[in-house]
């Protein structure tokens, strides 16, 4: 390896390490608040299918997971707008801190009381941070497919994703955030048929 090599490497090396530390002050924090290591059921999981059933947000993965693929395809379109002069390696850190950020809000008793009363979460009590960690690492993946996808592919698997949700699990991103910001009594009532 050349000396240039060996510095990229290395430099690639620090932005991993730097995202896992802001991904392991995030659980530090989640635990703070009280979130649970992992599932309340007592068994750990990769994948749960069940939207609706007791261990959704609570197993390593679920439906809700693909969203934050979205989560990363748009903090790629957000970061390269806001920061586009940065490297990649940079803009994805700072994505890491980003949905990390999320995860820890997302987490609060007050965002969490938000979802039951606006949302059909009314069972939601938090994610556990087995499946907050899952959800950071899933949108990097949607940040990475971001970079190397064209714009036209990218736009398309979202819209993938969002109709595929829907058709699952009466719920996407978009209806996500619709119910959180300004909940529509006739999505309420048509997500209750799930």
């Amino acid at each position: 390896m050349t000396p240039a090599h060996v510095r990229r490497s290395a430099s690639r090396w620090r932005y991993v390490a730097a995202g896992a530390a802001i991904m392991a002050l995030a659980a530090a924090l989640e635990l703070a608040m009280g979130r649970t290591p992992f599932c309340r059921c007592g068994s750990i999981e990769l994948w749960t299918s069940d939207a609706w059933g007791p261990e959704n947000s609570q197993q390593l993965t679920d439906p809700y997971t693909f969203t934050h693929v979205t989560h990363g395809v748009l903090l790629y379109f957000v970061t390269s707008l806001v920061a586009g002069r940065l490297m990649l390696p940079a803009r994805a850190l700072l994505a890491v801190a980003l949905e990390s950020a999320w995860e820890v809000l997302e987490n609060t008793n007050a965002v969490i009381d938000r979802y039951r009363a606006a949302t059909m979460a009314v069972g939601y009590y938090g994610d556990s941070v087995f499946n907050s960690m899952g959800d950071i690492a899933v949108c990097m993946l949607g940040f990475a497919l971001a970079a190397r996808l064209p714009t036209r592919v990218t736009i398309v698997l979202v819209c993938t994703l969002e109709v595929a949700l829907m058709l699952t699990i009466r719920d996407s991103l978009l209806l996500n955030v619709v119910m959180l910001v300004h909940p529509l009594a006739a999505v309420r009532v048509w997500q209750a048929h799930h």
